[in-house]
């Protein structure tokens, strides 16, 4: 028997999907970036990410060419290429027409980016990112698997039932949940799936699709940035900074229920705006239609339970495996697809059908997995024209010159705009934690605080950045437009930040160990 959710029938709700040959693609860049009315055009994320390649290659020409020399170190189970301190060294620049259309290299010398740099970018990082980009398209596939055994819209109409009616507790939970893996395990690629499923939560609840996105995103990153555990962020960084792991947990506890908290109260009183007057929403135009397919998933029953009591087993085994065995991307994906056998298995779907809800899931991700290669061509145009290191010594040069109270600040906001071009937290962290801890040192703050100033500053910038994969595949997947995002993350993130400046003026009141 079907379940139905206002107007919507969850028996007949399939995950939203790009179809690559329609000519009604959304544009999830739509016209808006303006704070207060949208006037301006913004153009795709795979154009907005292609312009900014182009403009980083045009500041290879400008910008003064340096580097540091690197070492490589084992960090958490994996090498690192570490910055050295005190190494900085400009470097000439090498002018040439052969350089300008097709890369003119000369030893000893930084060659500009040229149009052949430019052409190769994308490529490149396509393939620096796919152990991400594979990642992504496994867990696509395997909840795919899951979404036609039924058991995820079984079990999300099980849990309306119980707690539809108390939609604020619902979302308490539901963020609670999402916010810990984040903080715990630095989940956020794992999440791009769920999408699909919390829009049918928040038409359910009366709310929008920003609600629906906010739930995910909006917790998944404010667990990310008050990392207390996380192996991609605070784990990397403490290991270079010398620290012992998971050190410092009580501050950072602290911090993460107070961030939590202010992201759960925000999204609530926006909440509570739509459900006294709908036209209070920012996609007040948009009808909310969700996509329908012709299935029909009966009630939740014993094969369901089953699913999710080994599919939950395995999940947590990964988890595991990434804090104990160091696992990574690779051996990730390889849980999840073991996820989608288990659940094949148990639901007894024919091999054909299992490949056909695979391959499908997989379609779903193609945006959001691409996105994430995209912004890492920034990267690549940057390290090419080596003018990255150059970047990072200015900014510590200029930290060096300023009181700890300022100083502190200052890195979190530089940590903050370099996400912008390093959308990685793991990658960021072994490019400026090995700078800012002995900057630290000579300022009289503790590494500690250095390393709270990173994730801070690397994690929650992650909530508007468009160069975030994450993010913008998220917002493809729930048809938002980006500059709708910005309008309603913005008080969010300035509120976030200004918290995590009285958290690192406390650490360096209580010099935080």
């Amino acid at each position: 028997m079907a379940m139905s959710l206002g107007n919507v029938s969850i028996a007949r709700i399939q995950p939203l999907s790009y179809n690559a040959s329609s000519r009604h693609l959304p544009n999830v860049l739509e016209p808006v970036l303006s704070l207060t009315k949208p006037r301006i055009q913004i153009p795709h994320v795979f154009v907005l990410l292609t312009m900014v390649i182009l403009a980083c290659a045009a500041f290879t020409w400008i910008v003064p060419s340096g580097e540091y020399q690197r070492e490589t170190k084992v960090v958490q189970g994996h090498e690192r290429t570490l910055l050295m301190p005190g190494t900085f060294q400009h470097l000439d620049k090498h002018y040439s027409l052969q350089a300008l259309l097709l890369g003119d290299e000369v030893e000893g010398k930084a060659s500009p980016v040229g149009l052949h740099g430019f052409l190769t970018a994308i490529p490149r990082g396509l393939e620096a990112a796919a152990d991400i980009i594979f990642f992504i398209f496994i867990i696509g596939g395997a909840f795919g698997i899951l979404q036609r055994t039924g058991v995820i819209t079984a079990t999300l109409g099980r849990l309306l039932d119980k707690l539809g009616d108390r939609g604020p507790l619902l979302t308490v939970v539901l963020m609670f949940v999402m916010a810990a893996g984040g903080s715990t395990l630095g989940m956020g690629e794992e999440f791009i799936p769920l999408i699909p499923v919390f829009l049918i939560v928040s038409k359910r609840l009366g709310y929008d699709r920003i609600f629906a996105m906010a739930m995910v995103f909006v917790a998944a990153q404010v667990g990310f940035a008050a990392s207390t555990t996380n192996p991609f962020t605070v784990n990397v960084a403490q290991g270079i900074a010398e620290l012992p792991l998971s050190s410092g947990l009580t501050l950072r506890i602290v911090f993460f229920f107070c961030a939590l908290t202010l992201a759960v109260i925000y999204l609530l009183r926006y909440a509570a705006r739509i459900k006294a007057d709908p036209s209070a929403s920012l996609m007040a135009g948009d009808p909310f239609d969700l996509d329908e397919g012709t299935g029909t998933v009966g009630e939740f029953g014993g094969r369901h339970r089953a699913i999710i009591l080994v599919c939950g087993a395995i999940f947590g085994f990964i988890l595991f495996a990434v804090q104990r065995y160091g696992w990574w991307m690779a051996d990730m994906a390889g849980g999840f697809f073991l996820m989608g056998i288990a659940a094949m298995l148990l639901a007894r779907l024919p091999l054909a059908e299992a490949s056909k809800a695979f391959v499908k899931g997989m379609e779903e991700m193609v945006v959001a997995a691409l996105v994430v290669g995209f912004a890492r061509g920034i990267s690549v145009v940057m390290a090419d024209g080596m003018i990255m290191d150059t970047v990072i010594h200015g900014a510590a040069g200029l930290l060096g010159q300023v009181p700890r109270y300022v100083a502190v600040l200052g890195m979190m906001g530089f940590e903050s705009v370099l996400n912008l071009l390093i959308p990685s937290g793991s990658g960021q962290a072994a490019v400026t934690v090995p700078l800012m801890a002995p900057l630290a040192d000579i300022l009289g703050l503790t590494r500690q605080t250095a390393v709270l100033a990173f994730t801070c500053g690397d994690g929650f910038s992650n909530t508007i950045i468009p160069t975030s994969g994450i993010l913008m595949a998220m917002l493809a997947l729930a048809k938002i437009p980006y500059g709708t995002w910005l309008r309603f993350m913005l008080p969010l993130f300035l509120q976030l930040m200004a918290l995590s400046s009285v958290f690192l003026i406390i650490a360096v009141a209580i010099n935080y160990t």
